[in-house]
C-alpha cells in the first residue's frame, strides 16, 4: 500500500528545538533618571557642574588649602610693598612661588588666599540666600495657586509690591541703621545674617510667581481630583499631590538664582555695605582695586575672574539642569 501523495511528514526534517536564550528584562526610568542621562549628554552643563563642585570645595577646605598654598589671608607683608608708593614689589604684583597671586597694595595681604576664603562668603551668602528665597517662594506660591480666591490675591499682591521695591537702596539704607551687635551676631556675622535674610525676602516673589502657575495647572489634574475625592485634606493634597511634582521648576529656577546672588553679595560688597574689612571679599577687594588698579591692574582682574567663572558655572549648570528636566525637550 502506498503513502498518501500529500503526506510529506517523511521527508521533512525533525524539528531542531531552538536554544533558550535568556531574554534581559525591560527596565523602566523615571524622570530622574531619564533627566540625568540628558544632562550627561550635555558637555557644557557638565563642565559647569564640575566647576561648581570644585568651588564648593575650595570654599568648604579653604583652610587647608591657604595653608597649603598660601597665607593667611588678615597677615600683613609690608616688607613686600614699595616703602614710597605702596605698590608690591616686582613684577606682576609680586607673583612669586611663595605668592601664586600676588599681593595686595598698601598692605601687602595675599591675595590668593583672599581669594579662597572670598569665594566662602559668596557661596554662603548666595547659597542661604536661595534656600530662604526658594523656602518662601514654594510655600506661598503653592497655596496661593491651590486655594485660590481672596488668598491666592492677597499673596499676589504682596508679591507685586516687592519686586516694585528698590531692593538695593533698602538694603544699603538698612545696613546703615543696624547696630554693631544684635540677635548674637556682630561684625561680618551680622552683616552676612542681614544680607541672607534680605536677599532670600526680597528674591521669593520670582520663584513664588513660577511655583503658584505650575500650581493652577496642576490643582485640576486627575490624581489631585482623585486624592480629593477619597477624602484627603487640602495640605496633605499640598505636600505629598502637589509639591513631588514641583520638584523640576523649582530646582531649576535656585540653581539660575545663585549666580544673581553672588553678584549681589558682590555689589553691595563692593559698595562697603557687604561683609566688613578686613574679613575677605571679592567685591570688597574689587572696591579696594579701583584706587590702584592702574599701577597694579592684576589686583582688580584677580577677583573679577573669580566672580566672572563662578557666575557662569553656575549659569551653564543651571540652563543644563533646565533642558534635563523640561519633558518637551530633545536632548
Amino acid at each position: 500500500m502506498t503513502a498518501p501523495l500529500h503526506d510529506t511528514s517523511a521527508a521533512e526534517p525533525a524539528a531542531v528545538a531552538a536554544p533558550d536564550v535568556p531574554q534581559k528584562a525591560i527596565e523602566g526610568r523615571s524622570p530622574w533618571q531619564i533627566a540625568w542621562l540628558r544632562l550627561k549628554r550635555d558637555k557644557v552643563a557638565l563642565a559647569g557642574g564640575i566647576i561648581v563642585i570644585l568651588l564648593i570645595l575650595v570654599a568648604i577646605f579653604a583652610p587647608l588649602i591657604v595653608k597649603a598654598f598660601g597665607h593667611p589671608p588678615e597677615e600683613l607683608h609690608e616688607d613686600l610693598l614699595d616703602p614710597l608708593l605702596g605698590l608690591p614689589l616686582g613684577d606682576w604684583g609680586g607673583m612669586s612661588s611663595d605668592f601664586l597671586l600676588g599681593v595686595e597694595p598698601v598692605n601687602g595681604r595675599d591675595v590668593f588666599s583672599r581669594i579662597v576664603y572670598g569665594a566662602r562668603i559668596s557661596l554662603l551668602v548666595a547659597f542661604l540666600s536661595a534656600f530662604v528665597a526658594v523656602s518662601l517662594g514654594t510655600v506661598f506660591g503653592i497655596v496661593a495657586g491651590y486655594f485660590g480666591g481672596w488668598v491666592d490675591a492677597a499673596i499676589s499682591r504682596v508679591m507685586d509690591l516687592l519686586l516694585a521695591f528698590p531692593q538695593l537702596l533698602f538694603i544699603i539704607a538698612l545696613i546703615s541703621v543696624i547696630p554693631n551687635k544684635l540677635w548674637g551676631f556682630e561684625g561680618s556675622g551680622l552683616r552676612i545674617a542681614v544680607l541672607v535674610l534680605v536677599i532670600g525676602f526680597f528674591g521669593w516673589p520670582y520663584i513664588g510667581r513660577i511655583v503658584r502657575g505650575q500650581t493652577l495647572s496642576l490643582r485640576e489634574r486627575e490624581y489631585v481630583e482623585a486624592a480629593r475625592s477619597l477624602g484627603a485634606g487640602r495640605f496633605y493634597i499640598l505636600f505629598r499631590e502637589l509639591l513631588p511634582n514641583l520638584v523640576a521648576p523649582i530646582t531649576v529656577y535656585a540653581t539660575l538664582m545663585i549666580p544673581t546672588n553672588v553678584l549681589t553679595e558682590a555689589a553691595l560688597s563692593f559698595l562697603g555695605v557687604g561683609v566688613k574689612p578686613p574679613t575677605p571679599s571679592w567685591g570688597e577687594t574689587l572696591a579696594t582695586a579701583v584706587r590702584t588698579y592702574e599701577d597694579d591692574p592684576l589686583f582688580m582682574i584677580f577677583p573679577g575672574v573669580a566672580i566672572f567663572i563662578t557666575v557662569l558655572a553656575f549659569n551653564l549648570f543651571g540652563d543644563g539642569v533646565r533642558d534635563a528636566l523640561d519633558p518637551k525637550g530633545s536632548r
